[in-house]
């Protein structure tokens, strides 16, 4: 089998994806398969990795230090060369000519759909927008479409059904090595032992992230008078603005984190983690925060939802109020509980049962290859 993996939109800190990517490949290459990721950057380059060949195309700037191709030709001239069995794309722009030529040549096309479009814009915005138009022509153009949650599926079930083009839903994973309760201190005196409560928030500072929401809700408790703080781990577009609304308050920013055992640690000494977009179609940051033993608060709504029970963690309305509230249900639990909860809930998601379902699934598009219709 050789897959080849399509990233584009990639910028320096989009930190689920890259994650994503590079836990597919080693998996990818850990089981026998040749892999070829190919990406937008600066300059045209060739990487050779533990985890595969990696091909670079030349891409301007779109903004917030993200690149995007803008040739898929140049993509194609890649593939050519790689000679793939199966394409998995995560893009939803402008690689449709890199997946007409695949069914040309027979080569089976996997779109990996990790964001809601509808959810992105109407956040990015602040408008309601419809995708339904361009996600049935994105259906109808890949073999195989992955979600990785229930809310991601409710966007693209309806055009893929139309379409006769199968769903298949796909959880991620965490690195449960690296993400791990023994980084940190550990339970600490938290609030009600007279030290002040610890709240983490780590992810892009974008709109469509919901981080103000994160730090609206701080704000909200601190107003009560809960002694806390709030270490913002992550940065982005909107860190400028945000540091405005929390001006006065005892939140934190600490900009991106290099090394992920560093966020690890980071996450391990935090009584709870907030993860509050409600757009989220899946969230690493909540498995990573739960597989550091803290409990995490998240929006009702929203694929993060999903990976939250009533013992790891709580859920609310995305309104700062609500989630306020869910983050003092959480601390009313006995502290080990919730975290020894949180950690079990973390385990029941590793990657390498996200490797064995893609494998799966570009199994299955060898015969699609063999007999392209």
């Amino acid at each position: 089998m050789r897959v080849a993996q399509l990233a584009n939109f990639v910028g320096p800190t989009s930190g689920g994806m890259k994650t994503t990517l590079e836990a597919l490949g080693r998996g990818y290459v850990a089981g026998g398969v040749a892999r070829l990721l190919v990406v937008p950057g600066p300059e045209d380059r060739v990487l050779q990795t533990p985890a595969g060949d990696v091909v670079q195309l030349r891409a301007p700037r779109v903004g917030g230090g993200y690149r995007l191709i803008v040739e898929p030709w140049r993509v194609v001239d890649a593939l050519r060369r790689f000679a793939p069995t199966s394409l998995e794309v995560s893009d939803k722009s402008t690689l449709l000519p890199v997946t007409r030529w695949a069914r040309r040549e027979g080569v089976a096309s996997v779109l990996f759909s990790h964001e809601r479009l509808d959810a992105m814009l109407s956040l990015r915005t602040g408008l309601p927008v419809r995708a339904t138009p361009w996600n049935r022509t994105l259906v109808r153009h890949h073999d195989r479409v992955v979600v990785t949650s229930r809310y991601a599926r409710d966007e693209l079930r309806a055009v893929a059904n139309l379409a006769a083009t199968p769903l298949h839903r796909v959880p991620l994973g965490v690195d449960l090595a690296t993400f791990t309760p023994g980084l940190g201190a550990g339970p600490g005196p938290g609030p009600r032992a007279g030290g002040p409560l610890r709240l983490a928030h780590a992810g892009r500072l974008s709109r469509e992230k919901s981080p103000h929401l994160a730090v609206a809700t701080a704000l909200a408790l601190h107003r009560r008078g809960v002694p806390l703080r709030l270490d913002v781990y992550g940065d982005g577009p909107q860190r400028g603005e945000l540091e405005r609304m929390a001006d006065g308050a005892p939140v934190r920013f600490h900009g991106h984190l290099a090394g992920r055992d560093r966020l690890a640690a980071r996450l391990a000494e935090a009584d709870v983690a907030l993860s509050v977009c409600p757009g989220e179609t899946f969230g690493l940051s909540v498995l990573e925060a739960l597989a550091c033993g803290t409990p995490v608060v998240t929006a009702d709504e929203g694929g993060a939802r999903e990976l939250v029970d009533e013992w790891s963690g709580a859920w609310a309305p995305a309104e700062p109020e609500a989630l306020a509230d869910a983050v003092l249900r959480v601390l009313a639990r006995d502290p080990e509980g919730r975290r020894a909860a949180a950690r079990r809930r973390a385990e029941r998601f590793p990657w390498t049962r996200t490797v064995e379902e893609m494998l799966a699934l570009h199994d299955l598009g060898l015969s699609r290859a063999a007999t392209p219709a």
